[in-house]
């Protein structure tokens, strides 16, 4: 019997709504966790995650291709919203924004991306997130309209 073979690896980014700090750091590890459960059991392989208090990457390894990749993200964004709620890890609700960013990378990227994932600590001391999203739109050539590059709110400080 043929089997179907693949290895590709993505990066995805998307932020909380409202870009609130809202991922604190006392269960961000379990977020991470429960994420990390949802991509293994879509049969995919999680290679990086960080969950920053604004936003989150997850660099994974996309074994499964029998569902779209919007399909992935919408159920990491729904299960992890509602793990988030349920545990009442907050005073208030917690959502993701709509969209997300979805970067593609060779394997001889992998090794960078993760060391870029695992020091989003250290390297948001340095640049915005805001400013970091907009870098990877236009280094992967990716047309887009400031208006809708997810909810970025002037008044707030990253």
């Amino acid at each position: 019997m043929a089997n179907t073979y693949s290895q590709i690896y993505l990066q995805f980014i998307f932020a909380v709504k409202g870009r609130e700090n809202l991922i604190k750091e006392d269960f961000r590890e379990e977020v991470q966790k429960y994420i990390s459960g949802i991509i293994e059991n879509k049969k995919h392989q999680l290679i990086s995650i960080y969950a920053n208090p604004d936003h989150i990457h997850i660099f994974l390894s996309l074994k499964d291709l029998s569902s779209p990749i919007s399909q992935l993200v919408k159920e990491i964004k729904v299960s992890s919203t509602n793990f988030i709620n349920e545990k009442r890890y907050l005073d208030t609700p917690f959502y993701w924004q709509e969209g997300y960013g979805c970067f593609s990378y060779s394997k001889s990227q992998r090794d960078a991306v993760v060391d870029y994932i695992q020091n989003q600590k250290e390297h948001h001391k340095k640049k915005s997130f805001r400013d970091e999203y907009v870098e990877f739109l236009i280094k992967f050539d990716v047309n887009f309209d400031q208006k809708y590059v997810f909810e970025f709110y002037d008044d707030k400080t990253d």
